[in-house]
């Protein structure tokens, strides 16, 4: 039995892979690099900037992001100044460059007053030198936290998608899961993203909750699309070390993929579009517009404790942490530097170049697939020849070869939870399966 045989005749959601390597493999440099090495092999023209916020006005049972909860004002505005020593000591490492896209996210970007988010696009904007009002802008927000004055401000500084993670229209569903919601403050805030004039407006959903079932997964997303989102993501629920689910010991697998399906179906016949195994794209909704990035191929800079850096051969980013107490000393660690300091790189992965390759097969399969042409302009070999392993994904159903391209079908998609994992390197998972969660 190979190990892809025996994957599959276990739980489908092992991990999801939104970049690669997961941070989990990320270990401290000795010594640490400069930031000027790291970016000085570096295209700079299609750049991905990011802005982390890492706060929020609860921690949900089943996050594990990089956020502390309820934090007082002193605390945010430390974390802003720190912010702004490392904006301008990235503008001074990185020279002249051009931003693709900007997103804000966190945490709960909102947590921040109105003159916090100022702040936050001033840095982007006229230190860093992006373009917001000509470019593509996200910026996650909360139905707790969010107000007409704060969405107008965003509005204003050129953001024209935001992402609000609403998770069920039925409270007792968000109760089990440690989230006290009001879903009268969730259409309330709804109302005021339409009302504002956002483009696009993205909805998460999850799926897998205690109690939930078919029908009142249904319903939560017949009540999404009164509000005509342009994205909806449906999340699966992972239980997750050291959140609230976790210490529970339960298990959440039993009703997941029915209702994956029941979803997918349902959204599929109001004429939406499947990007990937989370995201599904209305017709209705704008073309993405602005330069062009692709994130197998253009770096990404991360500013802010919890945001992660990408290099062709470096990623990097602040440790990482999900207990409070951690989470705090972290944060209050990066408040405490120095401009200087914000130019050594301490913690992170080097990528060699068949890690190189293993990440542009990944993140290319798990979206558009993998085009043969493509990959071998950028790499000079086959695909095929590098990760012989591929063709096995072929033989189980899971993958299908049109003459250009390696594509999932719909059935690879549905795991792709189950793929990502597969396809990490010995080192990766190795990596991985030491790192220690705190």
């Amino acid at each position: 039995m190979t190990r892809l045989e025996q994957m599959l005749g276990e739980t489908p959601y092992v991990a999801y892979l939104y970049g690669y390597p997961h941070k989990t493999a990320y270990r401290p440099f000795t010594p640490a690099l400069s930031l000027e090495s790291v970016w000085a092999e570096e295209r700079r023209d299609a750049l991905f900037l990011y802005f982390h916020v890492p706060f929020c006005e609860m921690r949900c049972g089943f996050c594990n992001l990089f956020t502390a909860a309820g934090p007082k004002q002193d605390v945010v505005d430390g974390y802003l100044g720190a912010l702004e020593r490392e904006a301008h000591r990235v503008k001074a490492a990185l020279g002249t460059a051009s931003f693709a896209r900007l997103a804000v996210g966190g945490g709960t970007p909102t947590l921040l007053d109105v003159a916090g988010l100022h702040r936050v696009f001033d840095l982007a904007e006229k230190v860093l030198g992006a373009d917001p009002h000509h470019i593509p802008v996200s910026v996650e927000v909360s139905p707790e936290t969010v107000d007409a004055e704060k969405l107008r401000a965003l509005r204003s500084r050129g953001t024209d998608r935001v992402s609000i993670g609403v998770q069920s229209f039925i409270e007792a569903e968000v109760a089990a899961v440690k989230r006290p919601q009001q879903t009268a403050q969730v259409e309330a805030a709804l109302d005021l993203i339409r009302s504002t004039g956002f483009p696009t407006l993205n909805l998460d959903l999850i799926y897998g909750m205690e109690g939930q079932t078919v029908e009142t997964f249904l319903y939560s997303i017949r009540q999404a699309l009164r509000f005509t989102p342009e994205e909806i993501y449906l999340y699966p629920l992972y239980v997750r070390p050291l959140t609230f689910l976790g210490k529970k010991a339960r298990a959440w697998d039993d009703l997941r993929i029915a209702l994956y399906r029941a979803g997918r179906e349902f959204l599929l016949a109001q004429g939406y579009t499947q990007v990937s195994m989370r995201m599904f794209r209305a017709s209705h909704a704008p073309d993405a517009g602005g330069p062009v990035y692709r994130c197998q191929e253009d770096g990404m800079v991360g500013l802010g404790c919890g945001a992660r850096s990408y290099t062709g051969q470096v990623h990097y980013s602040s440790e990482y942490a999900v207990g409070s107490r951690e989470v705090r000393s972290i944060i209050a660690s990066y408040s405490a530097r120095t401009a200087e300091s914000f130019g050594e790189v301490g913690y992170g992965f080097r990528l060699d170049g068949e890690e190189r390759r293993r990440r542009y097969m990944l993140l290319s399969l798990l979206a558009e697939g993998v085009d043969f042409a493509t990959y071998h302009e950028q790499f000079c070999t086959d695909v095929l020849e590098d990760f012989p392993e591929l063709l096995e994904l072929e033989a189980h159903g899971l993958a299908r070869r049109d003459g250009q391209a390696l594509r999932l079908t719909p059935s690879g998609v549905e795991l792709s939870d189950l793929i990502g994992p597969w396809l990490h390197s010995t080192g990766v998972r190795e990596l991985s399966q030491e790192y220690s969660w705190r």
